[in-house]
């Protein structure tokens, strides 16, 4: 069997889930049950039905243990998604059961947790959809987010290289590497919106990434990149000159 059979779709309680053992992603548990309390289950989890009868998660995983965490019972939380404060409500979770085999299902959660990674987003569009609601909860985007991706919509294309633009790049480097005595400077939510960048090289370029990398002061790997980047455009300018 090389592809997945869909067999039934059930409500599970979470102790008969097994987590996909291995399991390579570490989701947002909290911000999964904040969506789930908001806005229920709105889709099923990806459970496997393995042939002495266990039931194992190949997608969800991290739902399931939102679900698990939420506990049994009322909440406490106004109209909750989860268990509707009912007293009597036991962790389960909506689950579509499927049957494959084990290499298929290793397959299925490699590509559920891979494929969302894969995307980008427009975030005119993004920015536009946020605006039109009255709150975010259960979003899984604070109100700072908003404005981060607000900020960023509202950017011009190509920022003027001027003296301003130069001193405020090297304000940002210094503080990237501990250079102002502690001070911060805001440079907005990276985790919402910052480009990733991702290149497959021999193993020998990547070497020489790194050392070129590492000659350079900072606390983290995007410090060191702008003192580099700095490295170059100096090495340019006076080639040029």
């Amino acid at each position: 069997m090389t592809t997945t059979t869909y067999l039934r779709t059930d409500t599970i309680p979470v102790d008969k889930l097994t987590p996909y053992p291995g399991n390579a992603k570490r989701g947002d548990v909290g911000a999964i049950l904040a969506s789930l309390r908001k806005n229920g289950q709105y889709r099923g989890l990806v459970v496997r039905e393995q042939p002495d009868g266990a039931l194992v998660v190949l997608a969800g995983n991290h739902t399931r243990q939102a679900l698990f965490e939420h506990g049994p019972g009322d909440c406490g939380t106004k109209d909750c998604g989860v268990c509707g404060n009912s007293p009597h409500w036991v962790p389960s979770a909506r689950c579509d059961v499927i049957q494959c085999d084990d290499k298929t299902a290793l397959r299925v959660n490699l590509a559920d947790n891979r494929t969302s990674d894969l995307g980008t987003y427009d975030y005119a569009g993004l920015a536009e959809l946020l605006g039109t609601l009255g709150d975010v909860d259960g979003t899984g985007y604070s109100d700072q987010d908003v404005q981060d991706i607000t900020n960023l919509v509202a950017l011009p294309d190509e920022e003027p290289k001027d003296d301003n633009h130069t001193a405020a790049r090297q304000a940002a480097r210094e503080a990237s590497a501990g250079g102002l005595d502690g001070a911060e400077v805001d440079t907005g939510n990276p985790e919402v919106f910052n480009p990733v960048i991702n290149l497959r090289v021999p193993h020998a370029v990547f070497d020489r990434w790194r050392n070129a990398l590492d000659a350079h002061p900072g606390q983290d790997d995007a410090a060191k990149l702008l003192g580099l980047l700095d490295e170059v455009e100096a090495s340019r300018a006076g080639a040029a000159a």
